[in-house]
């Protein structure tokens, strides 16, 4: 057996896997095979003796392709923001081997739940709660630290495990939500504020938010509207890993704290300050 047929079997033995694993990832079975598929590609050009654990190399894999694959749907969303959503996607059938992963899967309701995560966030919860890879491999895929890995995962599992509400995924809605929340803070509208905040709000503010006099958590719309009236006149609007929030700067223009706001139905149900330097430098945004 040459190396290149070596090499294509021991793909196979790990197919199984990294179809559940891009199944989970993309929530359709499709984009699974294709994401499958685009992984032994990228191992055929890989020189195999500089891997030593290669069903770790193709766990990584293919998390990488899976989520070049959600970012760029998350990029096609935004450009039809306000449209509807695309549903994740079931096949009809099967063959026993895709019935069975199907049955092993997740539900329907988690899986819509999913959707509305950011790619990073998806990512970090399916790999860790779903198939145990461990933070430190999960901040490489995603070019972050394990801390600010393990925040995006424990955001997702709260969302999953319903104590925060799912997001709203029209961009267009979330971006008037939270324009019209800042306005009001630089204004002082009090009854404004409270109109756009859920009754069971949470803010929750980091370490280092916390050290700036920042609160740690914050329930209630009356505490929350409280605390940001007359307030935010230098937070910009800003698009932050792809849901719409604000930013603080420096005058040099670098990230100061940046507040990410989670709308459901059109409230506001969650803000989160992020003021530690190295979680700052990872995010992506820009101001709207």
């Amino acid at each position: 057996m040459d190396d290149k047929q070596w090499l294509a079997q021991r793909f196979e033995e790990n197919r199984a896997h990294l179809r559940a694993v891009a199944y989970r990832m993309l929530g359709s079975m499709n984009e699974a095979e294709d994401a499958v598929q685009e992984t032994w590609i990228r191992l055929s050009r890989t020189d195999s003796s500089e891997v030593d654990n290669l069903g770790g190399w193709l766990t990584t894999a293919v998390s990488r392709v899976c989520l070049d694959m959600l970012r760029s749907r998350k990029s096609r969303r935004e450009d039809l923001a306000g449209d509807d959503q695309p549903e994740p996607t079931y096949d009809g059938g099967l063959d026993p081997e895709r019935e069975a992963l199907l049955a092993d899967t997740m539900g329907p309701a988690l899986m819509v739940v999913l959707e509305t995560l950011a790619p990073a966030e998806r990512l970090a919860f399916v790999l860790h709660d779903l198939f145990a890879v461990s933070f430190e491999e999960i901040a490489v895929i995603l070019d972050r630290s394990p801390a600010a890995t393990r925040q995006l995962a424990s955001r997702a599992r709260r969302r999953v495990q319903g104590s925060e509400p799912a997001p709203d995924g029209n961009l267009s809605l979330q971006r008037q939500v939270v324009d019209a929340f800042l306005n009001a803070s630089r204004h002082g509208d009090f009854a404004a504020l409270l109109s756009l905040l859920d009754p069971n709000v949470v803010f929750r503010g980091d370490a280092t938010a916390v050290k700036l006099g920042g609160p740690s958590e914050m329930r209630g719309a009356m505490a929350v509207a409280g605390s940001f009236n007359g307030r935010a006149e230098a937070a910009h609007l800003a698009l932050i890993d792809g849901t719409f929030g604000a930013m603080v700067q420096t005058p040099s223009g670098k990230a100061f704290i940046a507040l990410t706001f989670t709308v459901a139905d059109g409230k506001v149900v969650g803000i989160d300050a992020i003021a530690d330097p190295q979680h700052l430098k990872e995010l992506e945004w820009q101001l709207s």
